[in-house]
């Protein structure tokens, strides 16, 4: 049987582990703000170049480094999901082993059960979907430049 001062250990540990779960969440949010808005700002500047100029050039390079900035989004969105899932889940889970009360765990089971449900929609899902549509904006705007590029070389 563990003693009070161990339990209230494994309490603080717990508390530790939780806010910098939430912190991290934070950070993970603050991170997908910043590649939202470079995103929406390259968007812009590549819509107001195919509109303004007959230069397909900065268009193509420009598109080029959206996407790559995209995928980098996409890897960002994994990594941070992935940690979230592996270090700090874990953690908390093993250490509401030693709690009188499991709320992470449970918090975990009924997210579960309603994703099989299908009556959830997960906000890591949709940060993906969104990554991926920006891509195929950038792909497009590629794509179209490329092709005029070469329509009007050919004439």
């Amino acid at each position: 049987m563990e003693s009070k001062d161990e339990k209230y250990l494994i309490l603080e540990q717990y508390r530790i582990y939780s806010d910098a779960k939430e912190k991290f969440i934070e950070r993970q949010f603050a991170t997908n703000r910043f590649y939202l808005v470079i995103n929406i700002i390259m968007l812009i500047a590549i819509y107001i170049l195919n509109v303004l100029t007959p230069q397909y050039t900065p268009i193509i390079i420009l598109s080029v480094i959206g996407f790559a900035m995209t995928m980098m989004w996409w890897m960002n969105i994994d990594s941070y999901q992935t940690l979230i899932k592996v270090k700090y889940a874990k953690v908390l889970e093993y250490l509401e082993t030693k709690l009188p009360e499991q709320p992470y765990h449970k918090e975990f089971v009924d997210y579960a059960e309603m994703k099989k449900k299908n009556n959830l929609i997960v906000f890591g899902d949709f940060q993906k979907y969104l990554t991926l549509a920006i891509a195929l904006v950038y792909v497009v705007f590629f794509a179209n430049s490329i092709t005029n590029m070469i329509k009007y070389q050919i004439m």
